[in-house]
Formats: C-alpha cells, sequence, structure tokens
C-alpha cells in the first residue's frame, strides 16, 4: 500500500504478453478504469516498482465528412428523379384521357339524328339543306333562339339550338317523333337541321309559326273575354291530355307512351290565329315507356316560378303518375294567369303578372320559391271578384284542385279539359253571367 491508500499488486513475469515488450516503464494508459482496477506491463528488471497513470487523451470519433454531401447529393437526386417521373406519368395519363373524351364528343357531335318523320325536300344547289331564310328573331329561351323563317312559299318557325344544348334538340325530335303526335293542339313539326361543323355547329329545329305566338306575350298586351278564355284553356288542357295520354297501336298509327312536359307554363303554350292553343317546347320531356324506368334520376327540372311543391322540395316520386301531376300543378297557375286577364271579373282587368309575381317578384330564386310554395303554402291569389262570376267560380275550382299541395289530389288534364268544356257549353256568350238554370251543378265531376 502507499501513501495515496491505494494497493499495489506486482504480479512478476508475463510471458508473449505482447503489450509488454519494449515497454520500460509501467503506465495505464485507459482513459476511465473499469471496477477501479488499474494494469500496467513492461520490460526489464523491476521495471513495475514505479507505477503511473497517463491516461491517454480523448478525441471525437472521426468522421469521413466527404460522405455526407454525398449521402444528401443522393437523397436529392432521388427526390427530383421521382418529382419528374410522377410528373411525366400525370401528363401522359391527362393527355390520353383528355384525348379519349374528345374523339368521343367528336365522334357524338358528328353524329346525325337517324329518323326523320317525313322525306326531305330535294337539297338547295349550295348547301344540300332546305333553302330557309332567318327573318327575324321572336323569343328567347333557356335552350335557344326562335326565328321567324321563310321556306320557300311558307312561314316557318327555326328554333336553334346551340351545341352545348344538342341533347335538348334530341329530346325533342323524339317527342315529335312518336306516334300520335300530329295533333291540333301540339305544336306542328317538320323537320330538323344540322349546321355548321365542329364547335360552330347550330341545331335546327323546324316547326309551324304561330304569328300570336306565347300566351304568355298574347296577355301581356291583351285581355281575353270569356269566351276567349274558355277556348284557350280547352284546347290547352286537350293538348295537356293529349301529351299525357297512353294510346295503344292502331290501324292508322303505333303506340304512343305517355309523356311528361317537365316545363308546362304559359311560354310554352302558343296560339293559333284561332285562339286555340298548343303545347310546345319538349327539351325537357320524358317518355314513359311500359316496363322501363323513366330514366331520368333529376328531378328538379323546369322553371322554378311553375315547380310544384315536391319538385322544389326534392321529394318526387319517380314515377309516371307523379310527372303528369306536377305538369297539373303548372298548369292551374297557368288557369289563374288567364283568369286574371278575363273580362268577365267584375272591375277593371287588372295588369298582367306572372304567377307568384307578387309575392316573389320577377325573379325567384329557387329559396324564395320553396319558402312561398313549400313553407308558407302560399298560392296566387283568386280575387273574390272572380267567384261573382258563375263561371269563373267553377274555373277558380279547378285551378285550385290543380295545384293541390297533396299531388294525388290534383286533377288529371282530361278532367280540366271536361270542366272547361261543360262551362263553355254553358256559358256561351254571357258576361258578366246571371244566375244559371236552376238545379244546374257547375262543380259536377265530368266523367274521365
Amino acid at each position: 500500500m502507499n501513501k495515496n491508500a491505494n494497493i499495489t499488486k506486482c504480479m512478476g513475469c508475463f510471458l508473449n504478453h505482447m503489450p509488454c515488450y519494449d515497454q520500460h516503464r509501467c503506465v495505464e494508459k485507459k482513459p476511465e478504469p473499469s471496477k477501479s482496477l488499474m494494469f500496467c506491463c513492461c520490460e526489464g528488471n523491476l521495471c513495475n516498482r514505479n507505477f503511473t497513470w497517463e491516461p491517454a487523451p480523448t478525441s471525437p470519433p472521426t468522421i469521413d465528412t466527404a460522405s455526407i454531401p454525398m449521402i444528401n447529393e443522393n437523397n436529392d437526386l432521388r427526390k427530383v428523379v421521382l418529382t419528374l417521373v410522377v410528373f411525366f406519368v400525370t401528363t401522359i395519363a391527362v393527355a390520353t384521357i383528355y384525348w379519349l373524351y374528345r374523339r368521343k364528343r367528336l365522334a357524338h357531335f358528328n353524329q346525325l339524328p337517324t329518323i326523320e318523320p317525313h322525306p326531305l325536300p330535294p337539297p338547295s344547289p349550295f348547301l344540300g339543306l332546305r333553302p330557309i331564310q332567318l327573318l327575324e328573331i321572336k323569343a328567347r329561351g333557356r335552350f335557344g333562339a326562335v326565328w321567324k323563317a321563310q321556306y320557300k312559299t311558307d312561314t316557318v318557325a327555326v328554333k336553334i339550338f346551340p351545341i352545348q344544348d344538342k341533347q335538348s334538340w334530341v329530346t325533342e325530335q323524339e317527342i315529335f317523333k312518336l306516334a300520335h303526335m300530329d295533333y291540333d293542339n301540339i305544336l306542328r313539326y317538320i323537320g330538323v337541321e344540322k349546321r355548321g361543323d365542329n364547335l360552330q355547329a347550330e341545331f335546327w329545329l323546324i316547326t309551324a309559326f304561330h304569328e300570336k305566338g306565347s300566351l304568355c306575350d298574347f296577355l301581356k298586351a291583351n285581355i281575353v273575354t270569356w269566351v276567349e278564355m274558355c277556348r284557350i284553356s280547352e284546347s290547352m288542357a286537350r293538348g295537356l291530355m293529349h301529351l299525357h295520354e297512353e294510346i295503344p297501336t292502331n290501324k292508322s298509327d303505333g303506340y304512343k307512351p305517355a309523356v311528361a312536359h317537365r316545363d308546362f307554363k304559359s311560354k310554352n303554350v302558343l296560339l293559333k290565329s284561332d285562339l286555340t292553343a298548343c303545347i310546345a317546347d319538349f327539351g325537357l320531356a320524358l317518355i314513359f315507356q311500359p316496363g322501363k324506368p323513366c330514366g331520368d334520376t333529376h328531378g328538379q327540372v323546369g322553371t322554378r316560378r311553375y315547380m310544384a311543391p315536391e319538385v322544389l322540395e326534392g321529394a318526387i316520386n319517380f314515377s309516371r303518375d307523379a310527372f303528369l301531376r306536377i305538369d297539373m300543378y303548372a298548369c292551374g297557375l297557368v288557369l289563374w294567369e288567364l283568369a286574371s286577364r278575363c273580362t268577365a271579373q267584375e272591375g277593371p282587368v287588372p295588369e298582367y303578372m306572372l304567377p307568384f309575381e307578387e309575392e316573389v317578384g320577377q325573379h325567384p330564386t329557387l329559396e324564395d320559391m320553396q319558402e312561398c310554395v313549400v313553407q308558407k303554402k302560399l298560392r296566387p291569389i283568386v280575387k273574390e271578384t272572380w267567384r261573382k262570376h258563375t263561371g269563373l267560380v267553377a274555373l277558380c275550382d279547378t285551378m285550385e284542385e290543380c295545384w293541390d299541395h297533396d299531388a294525388e289530389a290534383r286533377l288529371s288534364a282530361s278532367c280540366v279539359m271536361e270542366r272547361v268544356a261543360l262551362q263553355a257549353r254553358l256559358l256561351p256568350r254571357l258576361s258578366p253571367l246571371g244566375p244559371l238554370p236552376t238545379g244546374t251543378d257547375l262543380n259536377k265531376e265530368p266523367t274521365i
């Protein structure tokens, strides 16, 4: 034991212990000897007499810094390569999809209608089309513009659809080409044409021209007598009845399925020169083939002002009868428009107004109509002066039964037609009207 209270043991001689060779001093160089034990060895006589601890200086492990940039560079390179690969793959995929879409669109675009109700007349020497001269634009609608035009010696109407509304043009053809559609109270169809190519193409629908225009425009500028109102109402209901009717195949023509108009309004009722009405604009119409689904899953179409409560709510039962009842709701509103401009009412005839114009203005939103028709259950105002007229009171009852909130309670088009026809027969010319013979029931339900 030395003066520091350390115990020193001399181990004698080692043989073949390589660390001891050429060591003349006994020195421990480990920085932290384990378990407080130190060891040294040396070569020579009594060389271990003096023990010395000389810990070797510690230094951080050496790192090959040249490899670090290489690792970072390799990672950056991988990221760049991966980004470029993803970019090129995405670009190629998008280009391929666009090419396929473009090819399909052009193929659909260049497809001409496959059926034509009547043979086309001899082609003009220059265009290979009907020699039609557009004269004057008469109206603009959701699906295009309507022109007054000259075809040979006849005046015709040409409805021009832009390329984005081609489907409406196709739908109108499908309706007009159904059997039994050559009917007095359905707009007369003449033919169709495609003019121009590619994105400059126009799709023409050629029909009979009626100078008096739509019922809406006529009522804005004119009032109607009781007789005129009955003529318009009855023929309008007759046209709607024929559209809704399913007609079996007979000797004269083939099978006609039921059709729902889906955009019935006074703008789509045209007036002939004798004030009989015909139904027009079948761009949203729906054909109900027996045993087949209606083929339309989006029921909220049409003009917001004329939408039935179930349409505004988005709660339509996608069946034939449900869609026909939607038409009848709109029919009730058109009857109200007629009654509002009829001279049979007491007092001065007010200026023309659209249904619900007093409640929601001229440009209602869908939310406006939902609040008005669905939540508040409002309907156009039926004035008390109308109910003082023997004929108008029956018409008021009819329109109210058409726009009933309960769709299943609404009248059919055939029932409306028979009711109006009955009023016209009972009260042919009187305005204002006196009392009817005792026992006459104006509200008697006609047979359907």
